[in-house]
């Protein structure tokens, strides 16, 4: 009782910490909003009870409100010597819009908190919390005293609903400003993936003591969801991937059908979501216990381009396949250099996939593209994963970790499970 404790104890502490971070957010945002409104339109609860509610990311980033049908708007810091700084220094600078209280409604899916709730502002961390009703007359009040307006993904529904609210207004998009802060992890976020990754590594460590000849791609997959949801992370970060034998050469194979046999490697490709927070880990392991030579020759390949961008990972080096200081190329090279196919040919060509992406909210994450090649700083955290995949061996090899960024270097949140092949052999020897 005393462990399960100080485990929800800790919970809470993370979740406070966090919360600490969503004002700060919403005021760097406001700096780039160029005498503008920016709106945001929170989640909506599915009809389909397939899905449960979970935010939309970029909302849940900058508010931390979990319930669906909100709506959030954001000003700019008036500038004194602006044309209508008087109207503008009285307008709200944040509006948290909630819906309206439907109990009939709520006998199925919760009370939610109501805008006329006394603990509206107290819980949501808004000072101004209005009833989403009054959510257009605010937008038109306050785009009478700014000339621009920001949205989100300008193809999407909400989007055309500000258009017709604001007909005579361009929509500009805010999506690149939102992203450029979500690619610098703060510490709380940092320690959210952490959780996630460690509820990754012991999902993968349950698969290992599970896999055997005559299994099912899927009973591995339900150990390694079992592990991470019992652990309290409410959803995977994606769909799972137990890909054996010639599944294994299939980048994003997600039936998880097929039974496997001596002789088969398997590539999992499986991460939790914790927290709100991703993580993303794969590992290739052999069905029987142990590699064959070529399997593990390939294998090898493999680890050691992993190692080679690891290496490399610092402050102002990029993923992208082109441009200077790529971990692409360093990758891409080692493979290319190292090892051939059936036929006498260089790897490289097997290498199809990209090296890396960021994590965070999403396992892919927002990223700002205009930055030149993408250039990492401190405390992004990424994704090293190179792979090899032939179709004509039936042989599928992937490695990835989840990576910090540091000052000085990378620190590899995923480390404790290993990647050495020695290692993987012993961990399945001690298998039941």
């Amino acid at each position: 009782m005393r462990r399960f404790a100080l485990f929800f104890a800790l919970v809470l502490q993370l979740g406070a910490s966090i919360s600490s971070d969503f004002a700060t957010r919403r005021a760097n945002l406001r700096k780039s909003i160029s005498d503008g409104v920016l709106v945001l339109f929170g989640g909506k609860e599915s009809d389909d009870l397939h899905e449960a509610f979970f935010q939309q990311t970029d909302f849940y980033y900058l508010t931390g409100w979990e319930e669906p049908g909100a709506i959030l708007i954001l000003t700019p810091e008036p500038e004194k010597d602006a044309p209508g700084y008087e109207q503008r220094a009285k307008a709200p600078r944040e509006i948290l819009f909630l819906p309206q209280r439907i109990p009939s409604q709520e006998k199925w899916t919760g009370r939610k908190l109501g805008p006329d709730d006394p603990e509206a502002a107290s819980t949501t961390g808004f000072k101004t919390v209005m009833p989403a009703e009054r959510f257009e007359a605010e937008l038109r009040s306050l785009l009478e005293l700014y000339p621009n307006l920001y949205g989100l993904d300008l193809a999407s529904l909400d989007s055309n609903r500000l258009t017709k609210l604001a007909p005579m207004r361009s929509v500009l998009d805010a999506r690149r400003s939102i992203a450029s802060l979500r690619m610098e992890k703060s510490p709380a976020e940092i320690e959210a993936i952490q959780k996630a990754t460690d509820a990754s590594i012991d999902a993968h460590r349950a698969a290992w003591k599970t896999i055997k000849p005559g299994a099912y791609e899927y009973q591995i997959a339900a150990v390694m969801v079992e592990t991470y949801t019992y652990e309290g992370c409410r959803r995977s970060a994606y769909a799972p991937t137990v890909a054996s034998g010639p599944n294994s050469s299939t980048l994003h194979y997600s039936r998880n059908s097929r039974r496997m046999d001596a002789g088969d490697v398997t590539v999992m490709d499986v991460g939790a979501e914790c927290d709100h927070y991703a993580s993303d880990i794969t590992r290739t392991v052999p069905v029987s216990g142990k590699f064959t030579t070529r399997q593990r020759e390939i294998y090898d390949v493999v680890l050691g381009a992993q190692r080679a961008a690891i290496a490399a990972v610092k402050p102002g080096m990029t993923f992208g396949r082109t441009g200077p200081d790529s971990l692409y190329k360093i990758a891409y090279d080692y493979i290319d250099t190292h090892g051939k196919d059936l036929h006498g040919q260089p790897l490289g060509q097997y290498f199809t996939h990209g090296l890396s992406h960021h994590v965070g909210l999403d396992v892919h994450d927002a990223f700002d593209a205009s930055e030149p090649f993408g250039a990492l700083k401190a405390g992004m955290v990424i994704t090293i994963e190179p792979g090899v995949y032939i179709p004509e061996e039936n042989i599928g090899v992937r490695i990835e970790d989840t990576i910090l960024v540091t000052e000085t270097g990378a620190k590899v949140l995923s480390g404790a499970l290993p990647t050495d092949p020695d290692e993987i052999e012993r961990a399945l020897a001690q298998r039941k």
